[in-house]
């Protein structure tokens, strides 16, 4: 009888082929998400794991600063007391060649004068290491060209050199972010090649002597790699530097190595992650829609089944076959997911490639882990859908299925509208008691009420659709006279159904209503800030990577038409045990930026400290008060508080003195993360900017705007990122549409009688269509409106938890943006039903009569 069961599966599937398809692309779009991201970070994985097996060859020991970088600064290195020493007790620690790098970040200038791009890749500068002093001998090699000889000659990289149109011979400028940052004019002397270098990397070297003087204060030095001594291992080699220099941080090759691998994998790990993120959401719509699907399947073919259970098949047998079938669904739907997905990672690599993203580039790497992944996801998504409608198909008793054909969806919603409306209170207790916190666990409340609240849609959206969409009925479907009440009716027949098919919908732009309230707050906050704080009439800001050097300060002030120029530095400081980073103004920080000042004085003396409401509160202290500072570098300063001020998104957790900068931070270090500058008065501020323009083309990376300028580019910078997330959330919105086409495709077959009898009691084929088109329009616009409203308070309840980190942040609606995506959703509605439409309309009223 098993074996019969399956034979009747099968061939079930086979004759509904239209119905297989489209229950299998449902499960495609979920899976291939999931094979690409899995495929994509793999590659690109493996591909940097082949770079970094080229890190560190040779080299047996490695010596570094203990200093961790947070970012924000570069380190000082190693003491050059620590290299003096290997250097005369290379016997004592068994040490047989030493070499010393340097390095820092740079910025240069391609063949027009731009300053080139890495799509993210370092640019750095370095020291040249001739290849018979080298470590690895088949290391990086010059192809073209001499070594470097001078302090204006470089040797570059040959894949920055194809980048930047660059040959020997060719002058450029580099501009140094260490020191004070003046440009330099460099000759192309020589092309190297680099074992493993990314596509987008950028690597200048200069000789040993000019590399010191631009990468180190003259006493330190950036790293001290080591080979051993016939006889020593890396181990030992590694055990004696330690002992000796405790203070500095000791590892083998193949050490650095493997911490270099787990960086990137970490990070990589971060963006699988997102990648993955939004499979689930794909995989979590497409469940709801073959859960959809199979209880369709089974509504239609409640009288096939009960045939089958009067035959002689047992109530776990109907069970196991509609199983077997949703089995059979989710395998091919998962091979032909895992397909795609190489083709989508494939894309995704070309397209990154031809960005200049800065990724390396190598063949896919198809790992058993994507292969198993992506088929289980496929196929346990696809049963455990269908493991409730298969139930119900065994709980109908032979007799009563034959008696008439039935519909799934006729028992009562009391109990699962209670429970959602328990949900509902709950989840939306906790996102507003979430927003009357601050930090992450307030956010993390806000998200816990989210997932509950989702959970509550699924329960409760059966029970709220059929008084949502008779209400949308009663406007939308009155022109159309009886076709719209006919489309209500239809709607709201079946509203399990109905909720199923709009919960794609509603998921889909809850997020997309989350995310734009995020974003629109964020840029109203930028925008207030600026224009509430700022009173400079330009703003300067470096690159990516990339802070301002102080020489550009000294240009500045030269300049005819600038009145004050003010950098504000950044001082990354430890107090009370934890980590914090103030700004430190070079010159009189009121002719350039409001500061709400609460108590004592809004001047900053040379040593003495304004500090936030926020950070006096969190450290204790007040008007005249010492404050301890300390570096990761060691140094230290004790300024005064002379003031209390507001804290702002601009303003920062304190305001530090030059004298107090000077002592915290080394000279080499020193850099600012913008200037502003006051014209002065009766200078035209367009003229003025286009002449510093002229002034900073020099340096490269510097950007020159206005406030309003400056405000846009950050508001541009987060329409980029939501972009990339409203194109990634795209994917649900796709999975709804095919689950609107699926369900009113199934929902004519279901119909078929019924469109037969209206069509013989004159019902016009356009009647049809029109009343097809209505029925998902409401469906379409029940779910839209959904999930904006969800989405909008729990994207207001997160933006206030932000308060924390961003005091000034307020949350603000994007209406247009939900007046648009309402828009849509009858656009869409639409749009799904064009098929189903024009194949009802297509019914033979005799066929459909006589088809029972």
């Amino acid at each position: 009888m098993a074996g019969t069961m399956r034979k009747v599966s099968l061939r079930n599937l086979g004759a509904h082929k239209l119905r297989l398809l489209l229950t299998v692309l449902s499960v495609v779009l979920g899976t291939s998400f999931v094979a690409g991201s899995l495929i994509f970070t793999s590659t690109i994985g493996r591909s940097f794991n082949d770079i970094f097996d080229n890190v560190a060859i040779g080299v047996d020991a490695q010596v570094s600063s203990s200093n961790q970088s947070n970012g924000l600064t570069s380190d000082l290195g190693v003491p050059q007391s620590v290299v003096d020493k290997i250097q005369s007790d290379k016997a004592a620690l068994g040490v047989d060649r030493v070499q010393v790098g340097y390095t820092g970040t740079i910025a240069i200038a391609d063949s027009t004068g731009k300053a080139m791009q890495s799509g993210g890749a370092p640019i750095v500068g370095a020291n040249w290491v001739p290849t018979d002093q080298a470590l690895d001998p088949n290391g990086v090699r010059i192809t073209q060209g001499r070594a470097p000889s001078g302090p204006n000659e470089i040797v570059l990289n040959e894949s920055a050199a194809t980048k930047g149109s660059l040959k020997v011979g060719s002058r450029t400028k580099v501009v140094v972010e260490n020191g004070d940052g003046t440009p330099r004019d460099v000759t192309v002397v020589g092309l190297t090649k680099m074992p493993g270098a990314t596509s987008g990397y950028i690597e200048a070297d200069f000789d040993a002597a000019t590399a010191r003087s631009l990468f180190s204060d003259g006493k330190h030095v950036g790293t001290v790699q080591v080979s051993a001594a016939s006889g020593v291992t890396p181990d030992q080699l590694k055990q004696r530097l330690a002992q000796a220099f405790p203070d500095q941080k000791v590892q083998t090759g193949d050490e650095v190595r493997q911490q270099t691998k787990d960086a990137i994998n970490q990070f990589l790990q971060i963006f699988n992650y997102i990648l993955l993120s939004f499979a689930a959401i794909g995989l979590i719509v497409g469940t709801f829609i073959i859960y959809n699907t199979f209880s369709m399947i089974v509504a239609q073919r409640v009288k096939e089944l009960a045939l089958l259970r009067a035959v002689g098949a047992s109530r776990p047998q109907v069970t196991r076959s509609v199983l077997f079938e949703a089995f059979v669904v989710g395998l091919i739907g998962s091979v032909v997911g895992f397909a795609i997905g190489i083709g989508l990672a494939a894309g995704l690599q070309a397209i990154l490639s031809s960005t200049g993203a800065g990724l390396p580039s190598g063949d896919l790497a198809i790992t058993p882990t994507a292969v198993i992944a992506c088929l289980l996801v496929g196929i346990v998504v696809t049963m455990v859908s269908a493991y409730a409608p298969a139930r119900r198909a065994a709980q109908v008793s032979p007799v009563e299925a034959m008696r008439e054909s039935q519909t799934d969806g006729a028992s009562s919603l009391r109990v699962r509208t209670l429970i959602g409306a328990l949900l509902a209170v709950l989840g939306f207790a906790a996102i507003f008691s979430g927003a009357t916190g601050k930090g992450g666990q307030a956010a993390g409340l806000v998200g816990l009420g989210a997932v509950v609240i989702i959970v509550a849609v699924v329960m409760g959206a059966p029970a709220l659709s059929q008084p949502v969409i008779g209400a949308l009925g009663s406007v939308i479907g009155r022109p159309f006279g009886k076709l719209g009440r006919l489309a209500r009716t239809n709607a709201v027949r079946n509203p399990r159904r109905t909720a199923a098919t709009a919960f794609a919908l509603t998921l889909g732009l809850m997020l997309v209503a989350v995310i734009g309230t995020l974003g629109s707050s964020f840029k109203a906050t930028i925008d207030s800030a600026v224009r509430s704080d700022v009173t400079a009439d330009v703003i300067l800001t470096g690159g990516d990577q990339m802070g301002l050097p102080p020489a550009s300060s000294a240009t500045l002030a030269k300049l005819d038409g600038v009145k004050d120029v003010v950098q504000l530095r950044n001082v990354p400081v430890r107090i009370g045990g934890s980590d914090s980073v103030g700004t430190a103004p070079t010159g009189d920080l009121s002719t350039v930026l409001k500061l709400a000042v609460t108590q004592g004085s809004s001047t900053i003396g040379a040593n003495s400290v304004l500090v936030s409401d926020k950070f006096a509160s969190a450290n204790g202290l007040k008007v005249g008060s010492p404050v301890e500072l300390a570096t990761r570098f060691g140094t230290k300063a004790n300024p005064t508080v002379t003031g209390i001020y507001t804290e702002s998104a601009l303003s920062g957790p304190f305001m530090l003195g030059g004298s107090a900068y000077s002592q915290l931070v080394p000279k080499q270090l020193e850099r600012s993360w913008v200037t502003l500058v006051k014209v002065t008065d009766g200078a035209q501020v367009a003229q003025v900017q286009a002449r510093i323009g002229d002034a900073m083309k020099d340096y490269l990376t510097i950007k020159v705007q206005t406030p309003k300028e400056f405000a846009n580019a950050q508001s541009s910078q987060i329409d980029q990122m939501l972009l990339v997330l409203y194109g990634m959330l795209g994917l649900s919105l796709v999975i709804a549409v095919l689950g609107i086409i699926n369900t009113l495709a199934l929902s004519v077959v279901e119909r078929k009688r019924e469109i037969g009898m209206l069509r013989a009691v004159g019902m016009l084929r356009k009647q049809v269509r029109r009343t097809i088109y209505l029925e998902s329009i409401l469906i379409s616009i029940f779910g839209a409106l959904l999930g904006m409203i969800i989405g909008v308070a729990i994207g207001w309840c997160l933006v206030r938890t932000f308060r924390e980190w961003i005091p000034d942040i307020s949350a603000v609606i994007p209406w247009p943006t939900i007046l648009f995506t309402l828009v849509m959703a009858a656009v869409v509605g639409m749009a799904a039903a064009l098929w189903p439409g024009i194949r009802a309309a297509r019914t033979r009223p005799l066929e459909a009569i006589a088809d029972l």
